[in-house]
């Protein structure tokens, strides 16, 4: 089986299921954390979920994508096999990306 090509920064829809306890479940949109170098060679990826659902948490970080308002849950980062990328629906914008890295810089910065 080939691997699947994968950008950082690019929004799959991603079967997320089975989960456990608090886990985001479901087939839903999330954004591909991992660098381009990584997504090339492993037959994984790091994401982090999109969701509609906000929350004042310091590891959100609000977004717009397909004119949908919503947030990307740094709180809920997994790492998960290709074989979940259900397809790929676009990629976040420069802004969101640059939100996104900063977020992630703050929130494990020692």
């Amino acid at each position: 089986m080939a691997v699947v090509a994968v950008q950082r920064f690019e929004v799959w829809l991603v079967n997320l299921d089975p989960t456990q306890g608090s886990e985001i479940n479901k087939t839903r949109p999330c954004v591909v954390l991992s660098p381009d170098e990584m997504n090339r060679y492993l037959r994984t990826v790091t994401i982090a979920a999109l969701t509609s659902t906000r929350r004042d948490y310091p590891s959100r970080v609000d977004c717009s994508f397909q004119g949908k308002e919503g947030q990307v849950a740094l709180d809920h980062i997994r790492s998960v096999d290709k074989t979940r990328l259900v397809r790929r629906l676009g990629m976040l914008s420069k802004s969101t990306a640059q939100a996104v890295c900063e977020r992630l810089q703050e929130m494990f910065q020692y």
